[in-house]
């Protein structure tokens, strides 16, 4: 990424936050509402979007169809937020964007109207789909869904991913707060795909009622055919998949991803299979053999129960290196997590949210006699390196640090 263009983003700061879709809004009218120009599929929830982004992305890829996809947080670089037809963004793109982009935030804020980090790089986003053509654009929301700045997109069709507790300060204490606002992404006639269940189901059915949308739910008619070595192979509706990204959890995901395809035109629905099998998607359960070393994004209790199942099936107990941010459920994560680790290091990700090493050791050692600090992820890597298998998990800060360092010492 060049240096202005890096520069002017971290001018935003990217911790900053605002819900609301008033100024998104008015930037992306200025750039002639670039959202417009292709049909969007919209993914929320709180465990598994990206993945069933990505899955969808794949599918889309394998059908020959012009298709972008942005998603959030990024792993390593920003150039990975968005991509189109499988190429991320490059830095020259990049740089030509804030060209078009900056004198709109400019005199918006000459204005009294200031914009966020993330909401500029939806307008960045939705301006390079705009450019390049896309037919189709993927779009993780990236917290919530009714406030959030991809909510001004175009869906064909939208879907909300399992939903559990997750950011309680900001989209409310309860699962049904929680989904009342992941629910806020259906669109009055448009079809919603989701997995959910019991209470959250409950309340995405009402506003799709309200919104006289379609709910489709995948759990009806799938099931998992076999678990082998981290990766699942599923049947849903009478096809037999397998998913090339590992985890159980990813059955559902799958199902999601198929289904949202199914409700869109032409003959991509040929191209599942395919796309399915050869779905890349970075930090989930990602085994690097040359470090015996798995990493994961997984930040949520729930997220955290499903892998510490898939973990000890497929590979048993292992070390743990976790850290994470201030306003996770810390004590549930710990609870889950000490479940397949038979040793555990406490460090942080890099970053002003993550919550103190000490402080989370603390937690853990409610849960696990052999508890140790280190002060970052490259030092925890190191004491553990030819050891045994080792899991890095906690937050998707945590696996994109762990993915840089394991690279720098190949």
């Amino acid at each position: 990424m060049t240096a202005g263009f890096s520069e002017w983003m971290d001018g935003f700061g990217i911790n900053k936050m605002r819900f609301g879709l008033e100024s998104v809004t008015e930037l992306l009218k200025r750039l002639g509402n670039p959202q417009n120009d292709f049909r969007s599929i919209h993914i929320a929830g709180s465990d598994g979007k990206g993945s069933t982004c990505a899955m969808i992305y794949s599918i889309l890829l394998n059908a020959g169809v012009s298709v972008g996809m942005y998603t959030s947080p990024h792993l390593i670089r920003f150039n990975e937020r968005i991509s189109v037809n499988g190429t991320e963004i490059t830095d020259g793109e990049l740089e030509e964007l804030m060209h078009t982009v900056r004198p709109a935030v400019d005199e918006m804020s000459s204005d009294g109207i200031d914009c966020t980090f993330f909401e500029v790089a939806t307008a960045l986003a939705f301006l390079y789909f705009s450019r390049i053509g896309a037919e189709y654009a993927i779009l993780e929301t990236g917290m919530g869904g009714r406030l959030d700045a991809t909510n001004v997109c175009v869906p064909a069709v939208t879907a909300i991913t399992h939903i559990s507790l997750e950011h309680t300060e900001i989209l409310g204490d309860t699962v049904e707060k929680i989904a009342f606002e992941k629910a806020g992404i259906i669109k009055n006639s448009i079809p919603v795909v989701t997995a959910n269940t019991g209470a959250a189901l409950d309340v995405i059915e009402n506003v799709a009622e309200r919104m006289n949308s379609v709910v489709i739910n995948v759990n009806k008619n799938l099931k998992t055919v076999s678990f082998r070595n981290g990766y699942a192979t599923i049947d849903y509706s009478g096809n037999v998949y397998e998913i090339g990204i590992p985890g159980k959890c990813q059955a559902e995901n799958a199902a999601i991803a198929a289904e949202c395809v199914k409700l869109l035109n032409g003959d991509i629905e040929r191209s599942i299979p395919n796309g399915l099998k050869e779905v890349i998607w970075r930090g989930r359960m990602e085994y690097f053999p040359e470090h015996d070393m798995i990493i994961d994004s997984t930040h949520t209790a729930a997220g955290a129960e499903l892998l510490v199942t898939d973990i000890l099936e497929t590979y048993g107990k292992v070390t743990l290196i976790i850290g994470m941010f201030g306003d996770k459920n810390a004590d549930l994560l710990c609870r889950h997590f000490s479940e397949t680790a038979s040793k555990i290091i406490i460090t942080a990700p890099n970053s002003e949210r993550a919550m103190p090493p000490e402080k989370l050791a603390e937690i853990m050692r409610k849960y696990s006699d052999d508890v140790s600090v280190e002060v970052n992820i490259g030092k925890a890597i190191d004491a553990e390196k030819g050891k045994g298998t080792v899991l890095i998990t906690g937050s998707l800060h945590m696996a994109g640090e762990a993915i840089s360092y394991l690279k720098k010492i190949l």
